[in-house]
C-alpha cells in the first residue's frame, strides 16, 4: 500500500467509553508504520463476573473490525461496514481483541470486496482462511494484550511486505479524501468532484468502503458529531447540529439515534 492511500490522522472512528468496576474497553494504536490502514488494536473485557449476561453497543464508525475471544483460537469474526449501530449479546464474563481497519484498508489489503461484509458479522474462516489460520498461529496462546499488540505488529508489518495490496482508482480515493475532509457535510450530488460518474463512484465506495458515498458521509458526519459534542447543556444552548449540516434538531436527533442506538441527550448522560 502506498502512503498517500491513507487517512490517518484524517478520520477517527469513535466508539462509546466503556470503562469501570466491572467492565473495561482501551484501544492502542498499532506501529506507526501500520497507520496507514489499522486505526487501533482494542481490548474489551470484564474485571469480573456480572450479574447477568451483556448487551454490548457498537456505533457505526466507517470500519472493518477482526475480532475473537480469549481461548477461542478457532473462531475469529469479521464485522464489516455497518450503516447503523449493532447491539452484541456477550456472556456475563468475556474477553475479546480486535483489530480495527480505516475504510478502505480491509479491502487493499485482502483484495475482499467490502460490499460483500456490509452489515454483516461473519466467521473470518469462511472469508479468509489463510488470515484466520495465521491469526490463530500468532495469538491463539496470548491473553495478556501487550503480547497480543506485539504479535500483531509483527504479524502485519511482514504482511505488507510481502503482500501485494489492491490501491484503488485515484479518483475514488480524491472523492474519499474530500468526505472526510469535509466531515462529512458536503453534498454528494453538487460538491463532489471526481471526474468519474455517479454510478461508477459509488460501485467504487462499495468495492472498498461496503456502502455508497452518501451513506459513507453520515457515518463520517455522525463520528464528527461524537468529537466535536462538548456536553449535553451546550449542545441544547449551542445548537451544533446546524453547523454540522442537519436541517433541524429533530433531522439530527434521529440520525443520531440510528447510528448511535440512543438519542444525544442519552448519550451524553
Amino acid at each position: 500500500m502506498q502512503a498517500h492511500y491513507s487517512i490517518e490522522g484524517l478520520f477517527i472512528p469513535n466508539q462509546p467509553t466503556l470503562s469501570g468496576a466491572e467492565i473495561t474497553y482501551n484501544e492502542v494504536a498499532p506501529d506507526p508504520v501500520l497507520r496507514r490502514f489499522i486505526y487501533c488494536y482494542w481490548q474489551l473485557k470484564t474485571r469480573q463476573a456480572l450479574a447477568e449476561d451483556f448487551s454490548y453497543r457498537v456505533v457505526a464508525d466507517g470500519c472493518t473490525d477482526v475480532l475473537w475471544e480469549v481461548g477461542q483460537a478457532d473462531q475469529h469474526f469479521v464485522a464489516g461496514f455497518s450503516s447503523e449501530h449493532t447491539i452484541f449479546s456477550l456472556a456475563s464474563e468475556f474477553h475479546y481483541f480486535g483489530i480495527r481497519f480505516l475504510p478502505g484498508a480491509f479491502t487493499m489489503l485482502f483484495q475482499v470486496p467490502a460490499v460483500e461484509l456490509r452489515n454483516r458479522f461473519e466467521v473470518l474462516n469462511a472469508v479468509l482462511p489463510a488470515f484466520s489460520a495465521e491469526l490463530a498461529a500468532q495469538t491463539s496462546e496470548m491473553s495478556d494484550f501487550t503480547q497480543v499488540q506485539y504479535a500483531l505488529n509483527v504479524y502485519f508489518k511482514h504482511l505488507a511486505l510481502r503482500q501485494k495490496t489492491s490501491d484503488p482508482d485515484p479518483r475514488f480515493w480524491e472523492a474519499l479524501i474530500q468526505i472526510v475532509k469535509a466531515k462529512g457535510t458536503l453534498s454528494i450530488e453538487k460538491d463532489l468532484n471526481t471526474g468519474i460518474s455517479p454510478r461508477q463512484l459509488r460501485r467504487l465506495f462499495e468495492q472498498y468502503i461496503g456502502s455508497s458515498p452518501k451513506t459513507f458521509s453520515k457515518v463520517v458526519r455522525f463520528q464528527h458529531v461524537l468529537q466535536a459534542i462538548p456536553s449535553k447543556e451546550k449542545l441544547k444552548t449551542e445548537k451544533l447540529y446546524y453547523d454540522m449540516g442537519f436541517y433541524d434538531q429533530a433531522h439530527f436527533i434521529k440520525e443520531f439515534r440510528h447510528l448511535y442506538g440512543l438519542t444525544p441527550g442519552e448519550a451524553l448522560q
